[in-house]
């Protein structure tokens, strides 16, 4: 009973840590992002460096963060303007969300994400190699592999200034 409460607890805390827009840092200095393996919906073991030539934006989510479900619509809505134009997105859930690949993709297509690449983190590896422990986070990552930058909490996805602004970052920082 004291874990169920403390789980609520925590996830209230997280969720209003998430509204909160955090904002976007970027860092004076690149550094070389983690190596931690993730798996894509077919299970296929995958690194950031596969990604290499790509302006990557990692998006850490939880199904259980009510700002990350309210922002999936929004999200997909970046993945088609961005198609095709040398950014790639990769949503990231722990793996222990999951009961499988089909229960997060229902969850996805039901918010709006269909087109969104997502990916589960085993035992959160990835994120806690980030130094990650709230939801949502997106590491923006450069073509070269290194991590240029973070956004804490939500953004409007679907906004062209967003848009313009990922554009400008991956023209400036390669």
């Amino acid at each position: 009973m004291i874990k169920k409460i403390l789980f609520i607890f925590m996830f209230v805390i997280m969720s209003s840590f998430a509204s909160a827009k955090g904002g976007i840092n970027i860092f004076a200095y690149s550094r070389q992002a983690p190596t931690s393996v993730i798996y894509s919906s077919r299970g296929i073991p995958v690194h950031l460096s596969d990604f290499g030539g790509n302006f990557v934006l990692v998006m850490f989510w939880s199904r259980h963060c009510a700002p990350c479900i309210k922002e999936l619509d929004e999200i997909n809505t970046f993945v088609n303007k961005t198609a095709n134009n040398g950014v790639k997105v990769l949503l990231v859930s722990n793996s222990d969300e999951w009961s499988g690949v089909g229960e997060q993709r229902q969850l996805l297509q039901k918010f709006g994400a269909t087109d969104v690449d997502f990916y589960t983190d085993k035992d959160g590896k990835l994120a806690g190699d980030f130094g990650i422990f709230s939801y949502p986070h997106t590491v923006l990552i450069n073509r070269s592999g290194e991590e240029i930058g973070r956004i804490s909490g939500t953004a409007d996805w679907d906004d062209d200034d967003i848009v313009e602004y990922i554009y400008k970052l991956k023209a400036q920082h390669g």
